[in-house]
């Protein structure tokens, strides 16, 4: 009976995907260390929506940075799907960034000269799919996002809401194992923001997908499963004062 009941606890443990123990970042200006994080400690489970809020300079870019393999730490470990990140070379970084990571921008990142199925398709140039299985990503990417009928434009030929959708789009067109979204409504008005917000909501609960957002915005965190508050190099689950 006891070695069932240790079962039962066990399975229902959560399945932590993202594990950061005592990680320090440090920049150097000149002579300068500016220390960002300090001895910080995060576990985010599997399909879990979560909300980073802080003020500017705290350090929410950094940690969604260290986490989706775009920088290292200067000290810790992160840890994403049990493997150890930090200790990849720059070219195993890569590819596993390819194939684990979607990101939002705030400022969507868009190249101009390129339509939207084919900025969809960006990321895919370094997977080993074919032209034809590229195409037919970036097309269930953009119909998931309510695009199909847009693939064919240019980013000035689409509102600020839908450049942010083609980037969802790009960023989901690989099934990553984590969407990393940077202030994706910090430069949409309430109603497109809303819009994304009810996307990313969607992506969480009806696909699974786990979700990392920074953001400055109550109203957008509200929308998170979770909301960890980072100030001084710190996690907090209060709000800051």
């Amino acid at each position: 009976m006891a070695d069932e009941q240790v079962a039962g606890a066990q399975s229902d443990a959560p399945d932590i995907l993202v594990r950061v123990k005592a990680v320090d970042k440090v920049f150097k200006r000149g002579s300068e260390e500016v220390h960002v994080l300090g001895g910080l400690d995060l576990e985010i489970p599997r399909g879990e929506f979560l909300a980073l809020m802080g003020p500017s300079g705290s350090g929410k870019s950094t940690l969604l940075n260290l986490i989706g393999g775009l920088d290292r730490p200067t000290e810790g470990q992160v840890e994403v799907g049990g493997q150890r990140i930090d200790k990849l070379s720059n070219r195993k970084l890569a590819s596993w960034r390819a194939r684990h990571v979607g990101l939002v921008f705030q400022f969507y990142n868009l190249m101009p000269v390129l339509t939207a199925q084919k900025n969809v398709e960006l990321p895919l140039l370094l997977t080993p799919l074919s032209r034809s299985e590229r195409k037919t990503h970036a097309v269930n990417a953009l119909d998931i996002v309510g695009l199909a009928n847009r693939n064919k434009h240019y980013p000035r030929q689409l509102s600020g809401g839908e450049q942010q959708r083609v980037g969802i789009a790009r960023a989901i067109a690989t099934d990553p194992t984590l969407l990393l979204c940077d202030e994706p409504t910090g430069d949409l008005d309430r109603k497109a923001g809303d819009e994304i917000l009810d996307l990313l909501q969607a992506l969480n609960r009806e696909q699974g997908k786990t979700i990392i957002m920074v953001t400055h915005d109550i109203h957008a965190a509200a929308r998170a499963t979770r909301t960890l508050y980072l100030n001084k190099g710190q996690l907090t689950s209060e709000p800051i004062e």
